[in-house]
Formats: structure tokens, sequence, C-alpha cells
């Protein structure tokens, strides 16, 4: 999507891998511009960037394999649970204790610096259950060829939306997002791309009615 986007400007993107704990850093010190990888719009972090309009809904959810028998919350009583370090999953498992953070081993998540990380520790049984975002869990499951193989199932965290986190003074950089999130939907390259890459179409309400004001 982001690679899309910047074609209508002639712009190439350059993709730079970074910590995610140090994600907000990373683009006040200008090691990077934008950050766009399943980035949640929360009131804490909008204290620190600037957000483009909410292009797709997700929520938290669990992860774990079929095998487990694990299919709800409190099937993670004592379980190993594990999240990515300075996501949202692991943010609504600290700020809303009562949904996993009671019943989990020692009341805590293992942190990966990315998931793919703690989805290879889940396949290997190092944990029980992975907090993470639902599109990403669909999309590296079914891209994997392993999605029969897991249960994908919400656990009681309210939904949230994804947009892009640019530094406040960059309001033109934002602008051109939004405009470009409003055009590719209005031309159908957006819901291609998002049934290419998640099986449906994920564009929100304000990227379906955007227009350049």
């Amino acid at each position: 999507m982001a690679n899309a986007v910047f074609e209508e400007y002639g712009i190439k993107v350059k993709w730079q891998p970074i910590d995610w704990d140090m994600k907000e850093t990373e683009l006040t010190n200008g090691t990077i511009d934008l950050i766009w990888n399943g980035y949640s719009a929360t009131d804490e972090r909008r204290e620190k960037v600037q957000f483009t309009i909410p292009y797709m809904k997700n929520e938290q959810v669990l992860v774990s394999k079929k095998s487990s028998h694990i299919s709800q919350a409190s099937d993670m009583a004592g379980k190993v649970l594990g999240a990515q370090a300075g996501s949202s999953g692991y943010v609504a498992f600290e700020s809303s204790p009562e949904i996993l953070k009671t019943i989990v081993k020692n009341h805590t998540a293992t942190q990966y610096q990315s998931f793919n990380e703690a989805l290879i520790d889940l396949q290997n049984d190092r944990i029980d259950g992975l907090l993470i975002d639902r599109v990403y869990a669909n999309y590296y499951l079914t891209e994997e060829g392993i999605l029969d193989q897991y249960s994908v199932f919400s656990v009681g965290f309210e939904s949230e939306d994804f947009a892009v986190g640019a530094r406040k003074a960059d309001r033109t950089l934002v602008e051109k997002v939004n405009t470009a999130f409003g055009k590719l939907y209005q031309e159908g390259k957006f819901q291609k791309i998002a049934e290419k890459w998640f099986g449906e179409d994920i564009a929100t309400d304000q990227v379906k009615a955007y227009k350049n004001n």
C-alpha cells in the first residue's frame, strides 16, 4: 500500500527496519519519515506523532496451535504468552490486565522484537499463545500455508484503527498520504491491494469518503 501511495507522486519508498519499541524515537530523530507497519492510532501516540486518516480496522487476537486446545482467553491460565515489544497488543495486555495478564504464567508476556520471532517460538512450542494483530496473523499464517493448524480468536480487547504516523511538523506529507488513499480507493487500486494481501476490502469509511480539500 505504501508503494502505491508514493507511486502517485513518483517517489520510491525506502524500507527501513527498526526496533519497534523505539519507533517514535526513530521518527523524531529522522531515521525514518513515516511509521507504517501496523501502527494503531492511540491517544497516547497522538501526543508524539501526527496521524493520517485511519486506513484499516484491526483488533488484537490470540493465536494458538489447535493441538494445544486453547480457544478462549481462560484457556491461557498458567500458560506462556508472547507479544511484540512496544506493540498495540502489549499495550492492551498491560492496560486491560483482567483479560489475560492476571491469568497467564508469571502475569507477564514474553516480549519479542518482531512478530516473526514470536511466531517461530509459537510454532516450536516455546510459548502457548501469541497476542497479535488479526490482519497480520491471518496474512502470515495464510502465506505460510499453516492457517488450518492454528486458532485465531478474539479475547475481548477493543478494535482499533491502523493509520500512518508522521512527525507533527510534516502536515504536507500527511495530506499527501491522505489524498493518495482517497484517490487509490476511488480508482479501485486500494481494493485490489487489500484483496491480494488480506483477502478482503479493509478500507475504513474515512478512506472511502476522503476528498482532498
